[in-house]
């Protein structure tokens, strides 16, 4: 008997430790993908689309909230240490400097994003699964245009200059999700 007990608290630890290090990899890995993905502009209309808030929503989907705000966290912390992570960095600047600049709101925006994606499950239907990623991609423009606000001035068109002109990019890459969330759910399992 004691040495079945000793066998599973064995097994439980080692599934454990498995875990911590698989989950580390996720956080890491997808702190890289984040970076990348702020670094590669599409061509579209009006404004060149980059891919981050559809790996900050993937994150969420896929991963759940813990390990897609670790992730989300991470790649913050990075680019306020001064690593050139964000969109327009190093030209346009790089460290706290640069994230404190017009874009905050925004990328504090991706923490509640992914969290709000994360509650995405098998059981939801297409419409609702579309609903749940409108809601996480309104947060990153609601928090995006009041810092924004705060910035420029609220006498500025901040809609108009901070949220227009990424609408039909935000669409697209809300549609694709929208199609992909319940395979990319089956990623919860690796972690």
């Amino acid at each position: 008997m004691e040495i079945r007990v000793l066998f599973f608290m064995e097994l439980i630890k080692q599934n454990t430790q498995s875990q911590i290090i698989k989950s580390l990899l996720v956080i890491f890995f997808g702190s890289i993908i984040l970076a990348i993905s702020a670094k590669i502009k599409i061509p579209f209309y009006p404004v060149p689309m980059t891919m981050q808030t559809f790996v900050v929503l993937f994150l969420g989907i896929s991963f759940g909230y813990k390990i897609a705000i670790a992730t989300v966290g991470l790649y913050l912390i990075e680019g306020i240490a001064g690593l050139p992570v964000f969109s327009n960095s190093p030209e346009r600047g790089v460290g706290l400097i640069y994230f404190t600049g017009p874009t905050m709101g925004y990328l504090i925006g991706f923490m509640s994003a992914c969290f709000l994606a994360s509650f995405i499950t098998t059981k939801d239907n297409y419409f609702m699964i579309l609903s749940k990623l409108i809601l996480s991609v309104s947060t990153i423009y609601i928090l995006g245009v009041v810092w924004l606000g705060i910035l420029i001035g609220w006498d500025k068109p901040l809609v108009q200059l901070g949220v227009t002109p990424f609408l039909l990019a935000e669409f697209t890459k809300i549609a694709l999700l929208t199609v992909l969330a319940k395979k990319l759910l089956k990623l919860r399992k690796f972690i």
